[in-house]
């Protein structure tokens, strides 16, 4: 499916212009893969995508976002934001994370989402791009205390797509719950490293 800025609704927040999503075209168009589906109209939000097993995997996802306008952060280390670095990586939408601090994640990111009227955050529930027997928690954890749903993406490495999936409305079953997501990510979508999943 082509986008453009007609699937993106009012509330969702956009980035860019015809030339960014030229670029983002090209990126997927020189990897060989497409992007399908569509976006809902959201003011805030959780990205999970996954399954995340390879270094490729970002690639995927920036060309995706700039092919749609999707404005999406992404967080960081704190220490990473020195200058002039600093502003690059907030104007591409990272929020830097201070691991020291008194106040936790969660609560470094709620804070984030409270004053911002617009943000989708993209987390891999992995955390890294290894086998694992669990997704990490913390993706659930914020969506929880920020009070937004999960929105999935799908990497389907044997046909070559990003697949822009569904809304998954977090219970607070923590645990359930991520065992649930893993299942429903691993039985729709195979990584670039499928060895990995």
């Amino acid at each position: 499916m082509k986008f453009d800025n007609a699937f993106i609704g009012p509330n969702t927040p956009r980035m860019g212009n015809a030339l960014t999503r030229w670029i983002g075209d090209f990126i997927l168009k020189a990897m060989g893969w497409t992007l399908h589906g569509e976006l809902p109209n959201l003011k805030k939000a959780i990205i999970i995508g996954g399954p995340h097993t390879s270094n490729w995997d970002l690639f995927l996802a920036m060309g995706s976002m700039l092919s749609v306008g999707l404005k999406f952060s992404w967080m960081m280390k704190k220490e990473a934001f020195f200058w002039p670095l600093g502003p690059l990586w907030k104007s591409m939408g990272g929020i830097p994370i201070d691991r020291g601090a008194k106040v936790d994640v969660i609560g470094q990111v709620k804070s984030f989402f409270e004053t911002q009227d617009k943000v989708w955050l993209g987390i891999t529930p992995e955390g890294t791009r290894s086998k694992v027997e669990r997704y990490k928690t913390g993706y659930l954890r914020i969506a929880k205390g920020v009070g937004v749903p999960l929105f999935i993406v799908g990497i389907d490495s044997l046909n070559k797509r990003v697949i822009l999936d569904k809304l998954w409305e977090p219970t607070g079953e923590i645990e359930a719950e991520n065992a649930a997501i893993k299942t429903y990510i691993e039985s729709n979508y195979v990584g670039i490293n499928p060895d990995k999943t």
